[in-house]
């Protein structure tokens, strides 16, 4: 990881769909801090990314239904456990599993590890719905990287919300409760009512 921390966009840029998302960010007059590194692919990376940018690191997840004809990005905390079932039953849909490599690249010109809300530029016929959790945007930033996971933006939540309005999708905002907190209330609400106790769940 490049221990540098900059402002804006680089100053030469190779990869065409970072080029597109910075000329974006440009034309919406959006500022942000940059770091540079190598592929994050693992959660110790993110972590190292999070300190240099001093924000939490985002999680973003393409998801699709059980047909492959509806897609869904979700943007949440990047250390909150995530079971499809909670998902799918606030959005009213069948089940949702990872979507594949091959609409992740024909819908949002990138690749596994890379997605993020900045590359919903390249879906102008709105074919991926965002989703967001509402813990979300109890952060002051979000980050998220810009086409692909060599690099690392950090806007702030307002921005983000600009940038995706700017790019024609319009949110969808979820309440996921965390897996492991919920399960642990199911269990105590079990063992309640086995034992005649009325549960409390307030």
């Amino acid at each position: 990881i490049d221990p540098k921390v900059y402002t804006g966009r680089p100053t030469h840029e190779e990869n065409p769909e970072k080029r597109a998302i910075y000329d974006k960010l440009d034309q919406l007059g959006i500022s942000y801090i940059r770091v540079e590194h190598d592929h994050a692919d693992t959660m110790e990376d993110c972590l190292l990314i999070e300190a240099q940018l001093e924000a939490r690191i985002c999680k973003n997840l393409f998801l699709c239904n059980r047909q492959g004809t509806q897609f869904y990005l979700l943007m949440m905390h990047g250390d909150k456990p995530f079971k499809t079932k909670f998902l799918s039953a606030q959005l009213g849909c069948s089940r949702l599993s990872f979507a594949d490599e091959n609409h992740m690249k024909e819908l949002l010109h990138t690749i596994p590890g890379s997605v993020s809300a900045l590359e919903l530029l390249f879906d102008p016929e709105n074919r991926v719905q965002l989703v967001i959790d509402r813990d979300l945007m109890a952060d002051e930033y979000i980050s998220g990287h810009p086409g692909l996971s060599t690099s690392t933006v950090r806007l702030t939540r307002e921005d983000m919300l600009k940038y995706v309005a700017a790019v024609g999708h319009k949110p969808v905002y979820v309440d996921l409760p965390n897996p492991e907190l919920a399960e642990e209330l199911t269990q105590k609400i079990v063992e309640a009512i086995k034992s005649g106790v009325q549960p409390a769940t307030k």
